[in-house]
């Protein structure tokens, strides 16, 4: 699984160092200051979280993406309470575990921003405004919390999990429309006639924010 992961972020452009034990793990971190950590919970018949734990004691602030089989809702607070930024239940997705960690890497680097711009659109973090050009928009607080998340995430395809996990805070997913229904309200503030769909449905996959339209 490891050779699985790194062929896919290496597809990516990331340099990736695989770790198999915890002295391994501890001294890539140390030594080399990666950009995200992924810890697999169950690294060769142990828990891999005091490694994470002990790396946050030290004060190590690199960003950590956790997979693990475990996913009862006690198994998820407990690899966040240790120290992870997202916590990814297998089987999973390639695709969602690169999209997990692109956005860990982009919300450390834009940790201390206060605006945001794609394409047409901006956003203004702090008085929590939206335009399209010249065009103000008048968002309720879920759907700028939706557009927000969109906007840090240009180009690439966010789940429906994603936006139910980071956007609404679910633990356990349910069975609901309630993302379609969010977004498919956003569209309507954002697009009007005569202007280029921003937000695509991306089949049997989920939604795309496109930058460059």
């Amino acid at each position: 699984m490891a050779q699985e992961v790194s062929l896919a972020l290496e597809r990516q452009g990331y340099s990736v160092r695989i770790a198999e034990t915890e002295s391994q793990a501890l001294a890539a971190v140390r030594g080399f200051s990666p950009a995200v950590m992924v810890a697999d919970r169950m690294l060769h018949g142990s828990d891999s979280l005091p490694i994470v734990e002990k790396l946050r004691g030290e004060g190590n602030k690199v960003p950590v993406l956790v997979i693990s089989a475990l996913s009862s809702v006690d198994d998820r607070i407990r690899g966040l309470k240790a120290g992870g930024d997202d916590y990814l239940v297998k089987p999973f997705a390639m695709d969602e575990l690169v999209a997990r960690i692109e956005a860990l890497r982009r919300r450390a680097a834009d940790a201390r921003v206060t605006s945001l711009r794609v394409g047409p659109l901006t956003m203004d973090l702090i008085e929590r405004s939206v335009r399209r050009g010249d065009r103000q928009l008048h968002l309720l607080p879920r759907e700028f919390n939706l557009l927000e998340y969109f906007m840090r995430r240009p180009n690439q395809i966010i789940t429906r999990a994603m936006l139910l996990e980071d956007v609404w805070h679910y633990r356990t997913l349910p069975q609901t429309n309630v993302v379609d229904v969010h977004i498919g309200k956003l569209r309507r503030k954002i697009d009007v006639p005569g202007e280029p769909a921003l937000i695509e449905t991306v089949r049997a996959a989920g939604f795309m924010l496109h930058g460059d339209r």
